[in-house]
């Protein structure tokens, strides 16, 4: 394929997978659904198991790695070097025999520092996305990408960034309208417990296989590696 074709990627933030219900849940998605497992490794702050964590990683069909720098239920930092948690996990992530392919900063944070880091780690991105994030303040920068990029960074080297472009919610609203030429779709692992969330998804999915074609996020990945454009690292602050 050639990253112009007119594909549709999906990935989930699997934020809970020590919890058995969403996890359950989840399997059952990606049985039937060509998804990226975006994970966040187990919280020491919240002192949470790291064998029953890898045994599930170690499960999925394509895995990544999601930092909440906060722990379990905050998302972005609230200070230190963020850089330093992302480059700490991929070592842990490395210990444990598990190779992520990509990355996704929690709460969407993404700075020079984590790009760098992403970048050392031999990650693919998906931290950017083609929307704006209206609740987030003035000052906290966020990555706003159009389309699969490669993202040239101050230290000369590029990183691939593929942005999400739309969430479960806007999935669905925007099946009566053009969609882009390459859909990203995201979503939360704990979204699936939801019956009429995951109901409402599997829908829209289904519609959305009638008008572009489901791959892997490998697959567009190894796309757009040889085709995307070159951009400039810049952060919009306030979405």
């Amino acid at each position: 394929m050639a990253v112009s074709d007119r594909v549709a990627v999906l990935s989930c933030h699997a934020e809970r997978p020590l919890d058995d219900a969403v996890w359950t849940a989840y399997r059952s998605f990606e049985a039937r659904w060509p998804v990226a497992s975006l994970m966040r490794p187990p919280a020491p702050e919240s002192n949470e198991p790291e064998e029953p964590w890898v045994d599930r990683a170690a499960r999925v069909r394509l895995l990544g790695h999601h930092t909440h720098w906060g722990g379990v239920s905050q998302a972005r930092p609230l200070g230190g070097d963020p850089a330093a948690r992302v480059r700490r996990e991929g070592a842990w992530l490395r210990e444990r025999s598990l190779e992520p392919r990509f990355f996704c900063g929690g709460g969407w944070y993404f700075d020079e520092g984590v790009a760098a880091a992403v970048a050392d780690l031999g990650y693919v991105d998906t931290t950017g996305t083609s929307y704006r994030l209206p609740y987030l303040t003035a000052d906290a920068p966020h990555l706003r990408v159009q389309e699969p990029s490669w993202l040239a960074l101050p230290d000369g080297r590029r990183l691939l960034e593929l942005p999400a472009t739309h969430s479960a919610g806007m999935l669905v609203r925007a099946l009566a309208r053009p969609l882009p030429r390459v859909v990203h779709v995201h979503f939360h692992d704990w979204e699936l417990v939801n019956r009429r969330f995951a109901r409402a998804l599997e829908i829209a999915l289904r519609i959305l296989r009638t008008r572009r074609r489901l791959i892997g996020l490998d697959q567009l990945a190894a796309a757009a590696s040889v085709g995307a454009p070159v951009v400039d690292l810049h952060f919009s602050a306030g979405g």
